[in-house]
């Protein structure tokens, strides 16, 4: 029997979450008493919630997002239905703000909102101790981050072997870009640095070698950014054929001298960064909160991929408050010529309890009053335009983030990046009405169409470029274009839209067979 079950829903198996890992290494005396389940979303909730009464639970701890909101309102509406006494207590993200108007807080019994590490501890002591506390919300309790219990002993040798391993040197964001739930934090907090890194070491010790920083800006105090640098460099220097791969989010205007020598000391395949930009338009920023210099951040940007081997991944956002297509195009092409290895094309989102709500009536903000309540049109960018941007959001990752077009995506980019590449959207969206499930073999016979019959470009040169491409992704049959003689087999057969697939099929012959 265990008293405590922790649980959520992530994205992905590989996706290991540190807020239940947090509440957990703080229960105190309760630790020995509570376990994690964690699942993944499309799981069967029958499934989950049988899983977590074979725990006998009194307590069930759920963590709440934006990605698994909708699935978790129906576990917990399941998991009260056949045990009802069994006391559901929801924190997250999702559930910290707006709580009276989220339909998953009406089946809870109480909501943690924000800090949970040391109000979920103290509400379960209560609870296993015969208390009802009155409050059914509970604002979380944000201690001095030196009295919180690090969580990195709860990965498991699972969790080590198999799945990502998150990391926070700080927690907090000293700004306040209101499309993000930082914007409510009065400034960034860090985690003591020795303590820190003795735990660093403890799971490199058990074989972690990917570590994903959480931290929303890495590089804001840059003695620890180095500090930490420096301790990775020194396992990479002690063995270089063991590298660690290290993810962190920087601030795209604030990379000094010193900060720069540590980053290029790194070699290819060791360091990933995430770097928001979300808008070039200083009209836009000054709307949103956002402080940025432009001029440096392009600058950082252009040195980063002139001078280091670092991965970089960089975030534009459309649908923000009076940005229209034409501005958000010129950012996006100001990107495109600074070389990033990704540009990460999203679309805004109204996260509870955002400052971007503010802007709803001036600015003609409509959004998806479901989540992932992703914006569907504003004042100046009308819905059946903001689906094409949508498109092109989806068609960018499947193609220029995928890696497997290196070749073929200067062709398909050429002098106007956006513009050439939301023509390529709309036409494989009329060609295939679909924007998922694309075949790589019929995706590259859709870019030898396009680049051919409606940009008239070079064939000998799409067509190396894509047979290039095609190969080197590990595509192993004869494209259309190749010469027939080729020894490889032929492109597979593409069934008709009508055809009857092969199990109704058999069905339908036995049926005659009986006549």
């Amino acid at each position: 029997m265990t008293d405590i079950v922790l649980a959520t829903l992530n994205a992905r198996y590989a996706h290991a979450s540190l807020g239940l890992r947090c509440l957990r290494a703080n229960l105190g005396d309760l630790r020995a008493h509570s376990c994690i389940r964690e699942f993944v979303i499309g799981q069967k909730s029958e499934e989950i919630v049988e899983k977590i009464l074979a725990e006998q639970p009194r307590i069930v701890g759920l963590g709440v997002y934006i990605w698994n909101v909708e699935e978790s309102t129906r576990l917990v509406a399941m998991l009260k239905s056949v045990a009802p006494d069994v006391v559901v207590v929801l924190g997250g993200p999702e559930v910290s703000h707006e709580t009276n108007e989220s339909r998953i807080c009406g089946y809870a019994d109480h909501v943690v909102t924000g800090w949970g590490d040391v109000t979920f501890a103290t509400l379960c002591a209560q609870l296993l101790g015969g208390e009802t506390p009155a409050a059914k919300i509970m604002p979380g309790v944000q201690p001095p981050l030196d009295q919180l219990a690090l969580p990195y002993g709860e990965y498991n040798d699972e969790d080590v072997s198999r799945r990502h391993i998150y990391v926070e040197a700080s927690r907090g964001c000293p700004f306040k870009c209101e499309f993000c739930l930082s914007a409510l934090d009065k400034t960034a907090w860090a985690f003591p640095l020795e303590a820190f890194l003795a735990q660093i070491e403890a799971l490199w010790q058990r074989g972690v070698r990917q570590f994903k920083f959480v931290d929303r800006t890495f590089n804001l105090k840059i003695d620890a950014s180095l500090a930490i640098l420096d301790y990775f460099f020194s396992k990479l220097e002690a063995n270089p054929d063991d590298p660690p791969f290290l993810h962190f989010e920087l601030i795209p205007d604030h990379l000094p001298d010193r900060l720069k020598a540590g980053i290029a000391k790194f070699p290819s395949g060791t360091l990933q960064f995430e770097i928001g930009i979300q808008t070039f338009d200083p009209a836009v920023q000054a709307r949103i909160s956002r402080r940025q210099k432009n001029d440096v951040a392009e600058a950082n940007i252009r040195w980063l991929h002139a001078h280091t081997q670092a991965h970089l991944h960089i975030d534009l956002i459309a649908g923000l408050p009076g940005e229209d297509v034409d501005t958000f195009a010129a950012g996006f092409d100001r990107l495109v010529a600074m070389g990033p290895h990704e540009i990460q094309f999203g679309i805004l989102k109204r996260l509870r309890g955002a400052p971007i709500a503010r802007h709803t009536a001036a600015h003609g903000l409509r959004f998806n009053p479901e989540p992932p309540y992703n914006i569907l049109a504003t004042d100046v960018i009308d819905f059946a335009t903001m689906q094409r941007l949508s498109r092109f959001s989806r068609y960018w990752d499947i193609v220029a983030n995928s890696g497997r077009y290196t070749q073929t995506s200067p062709l398909i980019l050429g002098n106007a990046p956006f513009r050439h590449f939301l023509a390529l959207s709309d036409w494989l969206y009329a060609k295939t009405n679909q924007t998922h499930a694309l075949a790589h073999e019929r995706l590259v016979h859709l870019l030898h169409a396009h680049l051919l019959d409606v940009r008239g470009l070079d064939k000998a040169q799409i067509e190396t470029a894509l047979f290039n491409d095609y190969r080197a992704a590990g595509g192993r049959t004869r494209l259309n274009f190749e010469a027939t003689d080729s020894v490889l087999p032929a492109p597979r057969p593409r069934k008709s839209a009508g055809a009857t697939p092969a199990r109704q099929a058999r069905h339908l012959s036995a049926g005659d067979a009986a006549v």
